[in-house]
């Protein structure tokens, strides 16, 4: 196998996980948070945190720069318009991404806090919970509109 082919399967597999990995657990979090059991919700924030370390954050360092070998074994031009509109969507799902993992860590620690003190969540947890919901909703679109451009890479 040659080094685009490996580096076009490590690309769609690598998508693949940081996509699935982020809609599972985004579906998982928002649907335990519904359920306003603190348990759960620790339970499941301290998950979701553990699955993006452990999937979302490497595939997403892995993304680009398997997709900079695509571009150089393929030899297209770095400044093609469907290229340079994948940089901005994924520039833009990685500033919507920073804060969501930074509310789930505060929402996670702040349903332990609950959970060990016996009391209910904290008006801050809704609110973080509101913009985590609210900032997901960019990414997801700007992955579904990468992965467009993936296969279509329109002129």
């Amino acid at each position: 196998m040659d080094l685009y082919l490996i580096a076009k399967w490590a690309h769609i597999l690598s998508s693949t996980i940081l996509f699935g990995t982020g809609l599972g657990t985004a579906l998982h979090m928002w649907l335990t948070h519904l359920t306003g059991n603190e348990k759960a919700i620790a339970v499941t924030a301290r998950n979701v945190v553990r699955a993006d370390w452990w999937f979302t954050t490497p595939s997403g360092i892995f993304q680009p720069l398997s997709g900079a070998v695509l571009i150089w074994q393929a030899g297209y031009d770095w400044n093609e318009g469907w290229l340079l509109a994948t940089y901005g969507l994924y520039l833009l799902a990685l500033c919507c991404w920073l804060p969501v993992v930074w509310l789930q860590l505060r929402a996670c620690r702040m349903a332990e806090r609950a959970v060990v003190e016996g009391q209910p969540l904290p008006e801050a947890y809704f609110r973080y919970m509101r913009r985590w919901f609210w900032l997901g909703w960019p990414a997801f679109i700007a992955l579904i509109t990468i992965f467009y451009l993936m296969v279509a890479r329109p002129g």
